[in-house]
């Protein structure tokens, strides 16, 4: 039986996207579900055994991309490399829940993980203007910390809150109607899924230290008529000299699979000229996402025939 990690506890928008994949996969009876305690610990039992796969967050649409997540995906010397294999993307609407029920002016601390408070702040300060928020593990942790008396009410799920015991004062509680979450399932390096035609090819960069390093590299997925959707830079732990954060890395996602001439041809001159390629994966978009408006990359298969007809020698 395939395990599946997941950042947990149980009950979890992350294992709710779990639940998804497995479905979709067609596994949700016989796999085993293994919850750890944080995205990089998900990414760490897939690549030493303990799982064959785990389910992360990668980005939510309020507040960009998980930072616990991104630091954890490149490998450090001797780690394998993970890869993405499926996205699954979920409404995000959370439930404040508490031991008892409470008024408003009663809330005075809420516990919430960050990348959760990000995504009801505004909504918060109009329901409850007396109450700060405590930081969590993860939003099951939040109602753990409740039920514990660690804070009077949680940013959790309504499964969490039933898991222990709490009473949901206010649900359906996001900042944006229309906030979605995006998670991804890693497993180690293996043959990338099938081209769909609406897929994701996503790369992580460690660039030279010197000028116009990053431009080089966007543009050769622009000369190529490929369309980067996302970019995002993050510090390296440490340069060579030990100095945290004196150089970044990057984070870009390109619409097309590896597959598609032109993107492996964008790929090829990024390990030329960059320090580190790191590719994460080619899979396809969650059909539940609005479809990009970037362009498909070019077909380039009438320029492969015309070149292996001059390397058999064709007129």
């Amino acid at each position: 039986m395939p395990v599946y990690a997941y950042f947990g506890p149980a009950g979890t928008f992350t294992e709710m996207a779990l639940d998804a994949l497995l479905q979709r996969r067609g596994e949700e009876t016989t796999a085993t579900k293994l919850a750890v305690s944080s995205p990089l610990a998900v990414i760490d039992s897939v690549r030493n055994g303990d799982a064959d796969f785990g389910c992360v967050p990668i980005e939510s649409s309020l507040e960009g991309a998980v930072p616990a997540t991104m630091d954890a995906l490149p490998p450090k010397a001797g780690q394998s490399r993970v890869q993405a294999y499926a996205e699954v993307a979920l409404d995000i609407a959370f439930t404040i829940a508490a031991a008892t029920p409470l008024a408003p002016e009663q809330v005075r601390t809420i516990a919430a993980y960050p990348v959760a408070a990000g995504q009801v702040r505004r909504s918060i300060e109009k329901l409850y203007p007396n109450a700060t928020f405590v930081v969590a593990t993860s939003n099951s942790g939040a109602a753990q910390d409740v039920s514990k008396g660690l804070a009077d009410a949680a940013v959790t799920t309504a499964v969490a809150a039933r898991m222990y015991g709490l009473v949901a004062i206010a649900d359906g509680i996001a900042d944006s109607d229309d906030a979605v979450t995006r998670f991804l399932l890693l497993g180690l390096p293996g043959e990338p899924s099938v081209p769909t035609g609406a897929d994701r090819t996503s790369v992580i960069l460690d660039l030279r230290n010197q000028p116009g390093s990053l431009v080089s590299a966007m543009n050769e997925f622009a000369m190529r008529g490929i369309d980067l959707t996302r970019i995002e830079s993050r510090p390296r732990a440490a340069d060579s000299s030990g100095s945290a954060g004196a150089q970044y890395r990057f984070y870009l996602d390109a619409r097309g699979h590896i597959r598609d001439a032109a993107v492996g041809e964008a790929l090829r001159a990024l390990y030329r000229m960059a320090e580190r390629v790191v590719f994460l994966g080619s899979w396809a978009v969650d059909p539940h996402l609005p479809v990009p408006s970037a362009s498909l990359p070019p077909d380039h298969a009438e320029s492969c025939e015309w070149f292996d007809q001059l390397l058999q020698g064709g007129s």
